[in-house]
């Protein structure tokens, strides 16, 4: 089983990166580059002169992985280290400068002159092998008290260890890294949080400008909620401040508030702050578990009950009303429920409730249960069907029990395997009807910002939604098969398969 998991593993990997890069490669190449600016409320506000333009698109295709840029200092700070008397100037002794210093370095750099000031800057186009690389490169990051680089703050001290934090109390803390606190522990799912290891899926644009992607998924939502917070100098008020979220901010930058705060060296005072509402990814985890847990308590009984009445009245109507259901469009579905939740008072968009009421998830939770809902009666069904005439029920027919007790006793049980298996497309389905149901009832969580992403050209969102999306996917096989074998110690689970 070992040998198989690991296997498994390594294939999941694969599979990852092939989906991911094939998903990156299209967006990338696909999307036109002009409609990245489209949703950015700055471009049309700050971009005044044809070379701030030039300016401000370089800078954003640059930080979307698109081009290398050089600005006109850049270029002169790199340039100078050829030829000490380069300036930014738009001479021609200059000109011929930057052309030497663009050929030595080579590698498709291209020399270029701004439109109205005439200063030069230079430009290289990344190629798309080059870009997937970067992405995954970069993809995981390893905190470590050599993380920070502060020539402002050489005294910096570099450690990492337990300790009985004033703010936080019992927590792993580090100096150095960037994350004040490596492990602690809070009442809030998943109770247990690190920051040795993380993704890193590039920053948003245009929505969400230069906000990490992960940070956008994880981070709680809507207005600032104030609540009790301890600092580390002992004071204790109302505050904002995520006291868990502290991220180093050289001391040299500090502002007041900082320093009343935290004191007047602490490095680590760059903080976010709570919000009311919970996060994208806590969101679609409510809905979207709540939906396969929904489809198996609604299929599971019916699918039981087919079987058991085969051929029979009941049967006959939930085979039509299951063939029905199949057919029946998703997003047809979904405003059939909104109508008939709004007729009984449940709200028809999140908005008008919002998270604090939890009738905000009622409807769509409901509909990715149903939506889960006929696959399961179908394949229940079909297993239950097929024991019936297996030799252990003519056993126990044999030996006078009833066909209650053998389906509660045997048939139940046996069939529970081949559904447990099928709880990875359950969650498949899940991520994949979330996204229009989300999407329909303004619902904040990551299937409606995959479609918003799309909209707005927002590159780096998409392929870090379908990454997390393909993560979640992989590891639902693999909780599959793991499940299947503790369910029935029979199955065996080895690279070759069979029991």
């Amino acid at each position: 089983m070992k040998k198989y998991i690991v296997e498994r593993i390594l294939r999941s990997l694969i599979s990852i990166l092939l989906v991911t890069t094939l998903t990156y490669i299209i967006v990338f190449t696909l999307v036109p580059t002009n409609l990245i600016f489209k949703q950015d409320p700055n471009y049309n506000k700050m971009v005044t002169t044809p070379d701030k333009k030039e300016n401000y698109r370089n800078t954003v295709f640059e930080r979307m992985g698109y081009i290398s840029y050089y600005n006109s200092k850049e270029l002169e700070n790199k340039a100078e280290k050829m030829e000490k008397s380069v300036s930014v100037e738009p001479t021609e002794a200059n000109k011929k400068i930057y052309q030497k210093y663009i050929k030595s370095i080579g590698n498709g750099w291209e020399l270029k002159r701004f439109e109205e000031n005439k200063k030069f800057y230079a430009v290289r186009n990344i190629p798309i092998y080059e870009r997937v690389w970067n992405f995954f490169s970069k993809l995981i990051v390893i905190d470590h008290p050599w993380t920070i680089q502060d020539k402002k703050n050489p005294d910096l001290a570099r450690y990492i260890r337990p300790e009985m934090d004033p703010a936080v109390g019992p927590a792993i803390v580090g100096s150095g890294t960037k994350h004040k606190y490596m492990m602690y522990f809070n009442g809030q799912f998943p109770f247990i949080h690190q920051n040795f290891i993380s993704f890193n899926l590039g920053k948003s644009y245009p929505t969400y400008a230069n906000i990490p992607v992960i940070q956008v998924i994880t981070q709680e939502q809507g207005r600032t909620l104030s609540k009790e917070v301890k600092f580390p100098n002992g004071v204790t008020k109302f505050s904002p401040i995520n006291i868990y979220s502290r991220t180093y901010k050289s001391p040299s930058q500090a502002d007041a508030r900082d320093r009343m705060n935290f004191g007047k060296d602490d490095p680590y005072t760059a903080t976010q702050n709570n919000h009311a509402e919970p996060s994208m990814i806590t969101n679609s985890f409510i809905i979207g578990m709540t939906g396969v847990l929904l489809s198996y308590i609604f299929g599971l009984p019916i699918g039981m009950l087919m079987a058991y009445y085969k051929d029979g009245l009941f049967d006959r109507f939930s085979t039509g009303a299951t063939t029905f259901m199949l057919a029946l469009p998703s997003i047809a579905l979904i405003y059939i429920v909104r109508f008939l939740g709004s007729i009984v008072g449940l709200p028809d968009t999140f908005p008008l409730l919002g998270a604090g009421d939890p009738r905000s998830y009622v409807l769509p939770a409901l509909i990715l249960g149903i939506l889960g809902t006929p696959g399961n009666v179908v394949w229940f069904r079909r297993y239950l069907v097929d024991l019936q005439g297996s030799d252990f029920v003519r056993f126990a027919r044999a030996k006078g029990l009833t066909e209650a007790e053998i389906s509660k006793n045997h048939l139940f049980k046996q069939a529970m395997v081949p559904i447990v298996n099928g709880i990875p497309q359950a969650v498949v389905a899940t991520i994949a009807g979330a996204t229009l149901t989300e999407t329909v009832f303004a619902f904040p969580g990551m299937g409606k910002m995959l479609i918003d992403a799309i909209k707005a050209a927002n590159n780096t969102m998409v392929v870090g939604l379908v990454f997390i999306f393909a993560v979640l996917s992989i590891l639902a096989l693999l909780a599959g098969d793991i499940l299947m074998t503790i369910l029935d110690p029979r199955i065996k689970l080895s690279s070759k398969g069979g029991k």
